[in-house]
């Protein structure tokens, strides 16, 4: 959630918050905070798809300083949307403006957009890590705050609303924890992190000693998140707010502080509200006084014990059991190994694909990944040959719809996208998501080759931890438009490269290290820290933008058939300043395998995976063609076809991943 203005405005006040000496305690962390903090905090790149491996190297530094002050974190994460779509409106308002920030960074400006892959890469490290956490399964402020409660402990966040939750311990602001700051206690060894605590007690002082449960009615009517209403402006247009107090600084947050103090007159929340109530016209009021009275029960504790699943496993709320979902999916979703983009498909029958750094001018990067997430939906919402949709011609209005909301140029745009009718092999003895977990590895591994369009023979010489990025490789490199160029198919495979040069340079293990390797990776390295040019190779950085959404998918699909691929490192396997170096540096001079000429087993690592993904495509796909003017017009108006096909489709049931982007679009 989110409070307007309220954040900077507690800031600006030194006496609301307590100096403190962090150590020896649980802390609740609000993990996806935590994670934009460490990414956007840590001037990694945000124009080249991501430096997973140096966030990487960030979050586990972090972890590393907390344990070193004998600080045990518990890490919650936000899940899918609410049911009720309570935020909906504020996450499609977040998704326009994350376009135009993506656009200004792609052009050389300023602007914070988060890697693709950010959040999985978080996931896999604090799993690495053996750092606890649980996926909620929506929005998961009161969840954390009913844990901190339970374990009388801090909340670390960088959220305004646990500026309003009535915390014992106290909420200590992301901003202000000098995390890489540590020091040590005077007269002993005892380590511990700088930070601030907001106290609700003084801030409440602040205000002549204000009731406390007022706050949440403060937080709706100033606006948040979840509720704005436009007749509440009737109510200010009215009201005279008392501003005053030696704290007010201008007009930055007249309102906040005139709010404050105007709802300190009351005892309680029902007087407060009747107060309110005088203010709007009479038809209104018995309706405003419902939506302020249920916005306000977002401030309570949630219902959710997360101490059980932290010692036993188990998940359970009302929320989870009105959702009558399969057990396996349930305790997949709480644990994080299916994303919220399923639970939204799954229930909301929606998804919004968040933006990258691209080129607006060609289709959405997330296009190419369609007909992936057509089998996905299709897993989902039961689109077998056997269901009652059995001609197309006839029943085609039967077929699942599931809502994408997707960039088109430069705006939002919905999308209404039918799911594929799925194999009837897969499909004749069983029910597809009830009993997905009983279907034989095989017919899973099966489905999931068959979608990427790679055979398994292909993928027998290369490690089995690069066996799905292979696949998906070679999916991308068949549907990319622009059509995917050598050294861009080449410098992909050198980061993949890479990241096995990281595993064997770091291992303590003198079978595994090699000096040669070590030579090859600080060469790497140095080729990743070189400074770009302001301006970025838009059609190159659109390309592998592609490449990271069939991953993203490719990798929920893995994970919806319960892994018949082993799940990738993602900590590893893509670093974007290197790979983007490396496609110039292969442009302009280099050969791919001369790069690793000096190590043997490296260079046979390449030519292995170049191969698998060569065999995925026709032989002369990457034979150079002379760039004709008509040439060039044939490329464009194919570039296009995506986009067109995708608006114009009809809802008509396909066959199995036959077309590949069958799917309308209508302005939202």
């Amino acid at each position: 959630m989110g409070i307007h203005g309220l954040m900077s405005y507690v800031g600006e006040h030194k006496q609301f918050f307590s100096d403190i000496q962090l150590r020896n305690t649980k802390i609740i962390i609000d993990g996806n905070n935590l994670f934009h903090r460490l990414y956007f905090e840590s001037n990694l790149d945000l124009q080249h798809g991501g430096d997973y491996d140096s966030f990487t190297d960030i979050v586990r530094k972090f972890f590393e300083t907390l344990s070193v002050c004998k600080i045990y974190p518990y890490v919650v994460l936000d899940g899918g949307c609410d049911l009720l779509d309570k935020k909906f409106a504020t996450l499609k308002e977040r998704a326009r403006d994350k376009i135009q920030v993506a656009y200004s960074i792609s052009r050389g400006g300023g602007g914070s957009v988060l890697p693709l892959l950010t959040r999985e890469v978080f996931k896999q490290a604090l799993t690495k890590l053996e750092v606890p956490f649980v996926q909620c399964f929506s929005e998961a402020d009161r969840d954390i705050v009913s844990l901190a409660n339970h374990w009388n402990c801090p909340v670390l966040t960088l959220d305004s609303d646990f500026c309003i939750f009535d915390l014992k311990a106290g909420y200590c602001p992301l901003n202000y924890l000098q995390w890489r700051n540590l020091c040590i206690c005077e007269g002993t060894l005892d380590c511990y992190i700088p930070a601030r605590c907001f106290s609700l007690e003084k801030l409440c002082s602040h205000f002549s000693h204000m009731n406390k449960a007022l706050l949440p009615l403060f937080a709706v009517m100033n606006g948040n998140d979840y509720i704005n209403l436009p007749a509440l402006e009737t109510f200010f247009s009215k009201v005279h707010l008392p501003v005053g107090g030696s704290g007010w600084r201008g007009k930055k947050h007249v309102r906040i502080q005139g709010l404050l103090n105007w709802l300190s007159r009351f005892s309680d929340p029902t007087e407060a509200i009747g107060n309110v109530l005088k203010y709007l016209k009479k038809h209104e009021r018995e309706e405003i006084r419902e939506l302020l009275c249920a916005s306000m029960e977002e401030y309570e504790q949630s219902d959710v014990n997360l101490e059980d699943f932290f010692q036993n496993g188990n998940f359970d709320s009302q929320v989870t059991r009105k959702l009558a979902l399969p057990q396996w999916m349930l305790e997949a979703l709480a644990k994080g190994h299916l994303s919220p983009f399923i639970s939204d498909a799954l229930l909301l029958r929606r998804t919004i694909l968040h933006v990258q750094v691209e080129n607006m001018q060609r289709p959405s990067a997330h296009t190419v990944a369609l007909p992936i997430r057509q089998v996905i939906y299709g897993l989902l919402l039961n689109a077998s040959q056997n269901s009652e949709v059995t001609s197309p011609s006839k029943q085609s209005n039967k077929l699942p719809i599931v809502h994408e909301f997707d960039r088109s140029q430069k705006t939002l745009k919905k999308f209404f996208v039918p799911t594929t009718i799925l194999p009837r092999d897969f499909c004749e003895d069983h029910r597809p998501l009830a009993t997905l977990t009983e279907v034989p590895r095989s017919d899973r591994l099966k489905l999931l080759l068959e979608t990427l369009g790679v055979k398994a023979s292909s993928l027998q010489p290369i490690p089995s931890p690069l066996w799905l990025p292979v696949a998906v490789t070679g999916y991308w490199t068949r549907y990319s438009e622009p059509k995917v160029k050598l050294h861009c198919l080449q410098a992909l495979l050198l980061g993949m490269v890479f990241g096995e040069l990281h595993r064997t340079t770091s291992s303590p293990d003198p079978a595994v290290f090699h000096v040669k390797d070590k030579m090859i990776y600080d060469q790497f390295l140095k080729w990743k820290e070189k400074n770009f040019q302001k301006l970025l190779d838009l059609d190159t950085a659109h390309t592998f933008c592609q490449w990271q959404c069939c991953l993203q998918m490719g990798l929920h699909l893995n994970q919806l058939l319960s892994t018949p691929l082993p799940e990738p490192d993602l900590t590893r396997l893509y670093c974007g300043t290197l790979v983007h170096r490396l496609c110039k540096e292969l442009k302009s001079a280099h050969g791919a395998e001369n790069l690793l000429i000096s190590s043997p087993k490296m260079s046979q690592l390449y030519c292995d995976l170049f191969r698998a993904v060569k065999s995925t495509v026709a032989p002369d796909f990457f034979q150079e063609i002379t760039k004709t003017k008509s040439c060039k017009e044939k490329n464009k108006q194919a570039t296009s076809q995506a986009e067109i096909t995708r608006q114009h489709a009809t809802l008509e049931a396909q066959p199995f991943c036959d077309n590949r982007f069958a799917s309308l679009m209508v302005e939202d």
